[in-house]
């Protein structure tokens, strides 16, 4: 896994952390985007270990695939925003 890969799914969780929390109406514009970070740079990991295609460029001799750049983005942006809609739901259920 390269550096540029991690990079693309903390950029993309970031970015779905953020459209999750203007979809949930959040105040913590700053919160989101650290959980939708994290999310994205962790859940993106993940699912490049369960999906092998998704780690491919990580094997790919070197070449540029476009494909698999765009599929971690997508993997990045979907579990930060599911991670960032996991914490707006937590923190307003026991913090209020």
């Amino acid at each position: 896994m390269s550096i540029t890969n991690i990079l693309v799914q903390i950029v993309a969780g970031a970015l779905g952390g953020k459209a999750a929390g203007t979809a949930t109406k959040s105040n913590n514009a700053l919160g989101d985007l650290i959980s939708g970070a994290l999310g994205g740079g962790i859940g993106g990991q993940l699912l490049s270990a369960i999906i092998p295609s998704l780690a491919g460029a990580a094997s790919g001799g070197g070449g540029f695939d476009l494909g698999v750049l765009l599929g971690q983005a997508a993997g990045g942006g979907v579990t930060g925003a599911v991670v960032t809609l996991l914490y707006n739901v937590a923190k307003k259920r026991f913090i209020g």
